[in-house]
């Protein structure tokens, strides 16, 4: 119910973005500047913007695994020149000649991603026309292919398409894991800046206080001074004690407006808006366990898409070494129907056969060493990557195990610094009303104070400790342990 709260309150938060002005102040907790940030932000936009890179990227190799269809054409090719003919005696000669050459073809073509191969079925239409001139009788004459039918197939060579059939699903995968861990580091990003904006809100509110204290002991200690109650360096150590502390007001101002400046920055906001925070003490009810968190750390993380994408990589430049240096032959073949005339109609009467068989063979009989070495280089690499994958995967669970320790520590460590807050108020209240009916001095008085500073601080960050493990915790797994499901979301192109 809390979260419906939160997202409702952003959603019309979000509904007046645009509309901020100069000076406005919003006040929000936490939870509603984590929405306004995974929703408004320029690193959403960032986020999306690489996410649609290799989306794109995937469906361009969906695309290359289609049939292709084809248009080719030359409409015309003119040509006037002095050229070397073959004559009938077969001799050789130059002549003028004076022609034009048009030809179109359409082809479709599909390649064979378990064999590497391309299959092709093409139509085509030749026309030439031969100018007279120079004892040379101009004419037309027609090449028509109506149908052709082939298949180009190479053999052991290096197959890219089938290994990029392995490979790019992995990276649309990764990439999609990518994003949502990306909306996670954003939410963390917006805690850390919550906590320096609350902090310094909280200093500065302290400090004021802390000086409009100061400036009421000060009174009364000059008061007593005047009655020769308290020596001269007591009151000197309260008039210290309250130009330390408009010192301290000074300071926490300047602290204030430039960790506002960057929240302002990371969200996107152009206009000087101010921020009031309310401190998230709420702390949720949840238990972290290590097992289920490695468990959906495997299931949800991108590290572990791209621990099989790397290794397939290595493994596909190793068959890459193998069919680039060795044996190399190409077969390449076609079956169809053609025919010849001085017409267009007479083109397509009284279809021939055609049938084309070529077989190419490159084999490296002499290449000093340069095979082994490129296929050792990629065995090598294999392995190393290999053992890089395998220490990495060890210290991947490891953050997560010692991740899942910290945060019941720091369970631990937040309720002892809350209760040391307690118990300082309560000793700050007693110390002052001595001071006030003259049973103790100023150094008990400051030292109260003092000790009074340093749990409220403690407290502060034991809390900013917290929310950032809390959501470290969520970005290194994926999960959220409160309502115990994943948090890998499909991002949306459609949405902007």
């Amino acid at each position: 119910m809390k979260k419906i709260l939160y997202s409702a309150f952003c959603l019309l938060l979000l509904f007046g973005y645009s509309e901020l002005k100069a000076q406005d102040t919003l006040h929000l907790d936490m939870f509603g500047l984590i929405s306004l940030a995974r929703s408004e932000s320029p690193d959403l936009m960032l986020a999306e913007i690489r996410y649609s890179n290799r989306y794109w990227q995937y469906q361009a190799f969906l695309a290359d695994r289609r049939p292709q269809i084809e248009f080719r054409g030359t409409l015309p090719a003119l040509n006037r020149a002095i050229e070397p003919i073959v004559l009938p005696d077969g001799s050789e000669d130059f002549r003028s000649r004076s022609l034009m050459n048009n030809n179109a073809n359409i082809s479709l073509s599909q390649v064979v991603p378990g064999t590497g191969g391309t299959v092709f079925l093409s139509t085509g239409l030749r026309r030439i026309d031969l100018f007279s001139g120079a004892g040379i009788q101009g004419g037309t004459s027609w090449l028509s292919t109506p149908v052709s039918i082939g298949i180009s197939q190479p053999l052991f060579r290096y197959n890219h398409i089938k290994w990029e059939g392995e490979i790019q699903p992995l990276r649309l995968a990764e990439a999609e894991k990518e994003f949502s861990e990306e909306l996670e580091e954003i939410s963390f990003r917006a805690v850390r800046y919550f906590f320096d904006v609350i902090s310094a809100q909280l200093n500065l509110e302290a400090a004021t206080r802390d000086a409009a204290n100061a400036d009421t002991l000060y009174q009364l200690s000059l008061g007593r001074f005047e009655l020769g109650r308290i020596a001269e360096t007591d009151l000197l150590q309260m008039e210290l004690t309250l130009r330390n502390a408009e010192a301290q007001i000074r300071q926490s101002s300047i602290d204030l407006d430039i960790a506002m400046e960057q929240l302002r920055d990371f969200l996107g906001i152009q206009t000087e808006v101010f921020f009031k925070f309310e401190l998230p003490e709420d702390i949720p009810d949840m238990t972290v366990d290590p097992d289920i968190a490695l468990e959906q750390a495997r299931n949800n993380r991108s590290r572990i898409i791209s621990f099989q994408r790397r290794l397939l990589e290595s493994k596909s430049e190793v068959e890459r070494a193998k069919g680039g240096t060795g044996l190399d032959i190409q077969i390449t073949g076609s079956v169809g129907f053609s025919q010849t005339a001085d017409n267009l109609t007479g083109a397509y009467r009284n279809l021939i056969d055609q049938e084309q068989l070529s077989i190419g063979i490159v084999f490296p009989i002499a290449d000093w060493g340069k095979t082994r070495s490129r296929r050792e280089i990629a065995r090598s690499q294999l392995e190393l990557e290999q053992m890089r994958i395998s220490r990495e995967k060890v210290n991947f669970e490891r953050d997560i195990l010692i991740k899942v320790q910290q945060y019941q520590q720091i369970l631990q460590q937040l309720e002892l610094s809350r209760k040391a807050l307690e118990i300082t108020d309560k000793g700050l209240e007693i110390t002052r009303n001595r001071y006030l009916i003259g049973k103790i001095g100023t150094l008990e008085l400051n030292e109260s104070l003092r000790q009074r500073e340093n749990a409220r601080i403690s407290y502060i960050n034991s809390l900013r400790s917290y929310w950032q493990i809390y959501y470290d915790l969520r970005g290194l797994t994926l999960y959220d342990f409160e309502v115990n499901q994943s948090l890998v979301q499909n991002p949306d192109l459609n949405t902007r």
